[in-house]
């Protein structure tokens, strides 16, 4: 944990100094207060300034985002990380020349890191954060690849009459499959299999 301990006049001027040292408001702190001001012999002979300690709170993001530099570093990769807070969750886009290496076969890498940031992030708050990893609209173009594979094979299906069963898949792909196909007149999806090789089925109703 990040500590200092600051003095002021008073309590509220030993925080106030300690705040500005870290420009973050009151509540990203916890105080404690070492030493009450007093004012001495006659008013100023022995006086005492008040002394606090100022405990910085962690932020969930903040600590995300470092972790993920972390990893970056580790890599030897160079990426920019441009942060987008929504109402329920907050997307971490990710540029750079070596997506690639980050974004991994069908995106395994991606959702590897995606895993390891929330983890991180939800050590440091009492209420759950989820935090979306993307890397220039990878998410986006990976959801529009597996509707139109959902929808050419739902066509096979109804032309064979035979089931197909998908390579394994993880639980937001397989997502996106049910979904595609669920209000789908002529097939329906259902999963088997144990994780991580729990794949899609696509079968005739």
């Amino acid at each position: 944990m990040k500590k200092i301990v600051v003095s002021g006049k008073t309590v509220d001027d030993a925080i106030e100094q300690g705040l500005g040292q870290w420009e973050v408001a009151e509540d990203r702190v916890k105080v404690t207060v070492l030493e009450q001001p007093s004012r001495g012999l006659f008013g100023w002979i022995g006086a005492k300034d008040a002394k606090v300690e100022l405990e910085l709170i962690p932020d969930p993001l903040e600590e995300a985002l470092l972790f993920l530099k972390d990893v970056f570093r580790t890599m030897n990769v160079q990426m920019d990380v441009d942060v987008q807070s929504g109402k329920d969750l907050t997307t971490f886009n990710l540029s750079g020349e070596e997506l690639g290496i980050l974004i991994g076969r069908r995106g395994q890498t991606l959702d590897a890191l995606q895993y390891l940031v929330n983890i991180v992030a939800n050590r440091y708050s009492n209420t759950h954060v989820k935090i979306v990893l993307d890397a220039e609209d990878f998410r986006n173009r990976r959801r529009k690849t597996l509707e139109d594979l959902a929808m050419r094979l739902a066509s096979r299906v109804m032309r064979s009459k035979k089931e197909v069963i998908l390579e394994p898949m993880s639980s937001l792909e397989r997502k996106i499959i049910h979904s595609r196909l669920q209000d789908h007149p002529s097939v329906k999806t259902y999963s088997k299999g144990e994780e991580p090789n729990r794949r899609v089925v696509i079968a005739l109703k």
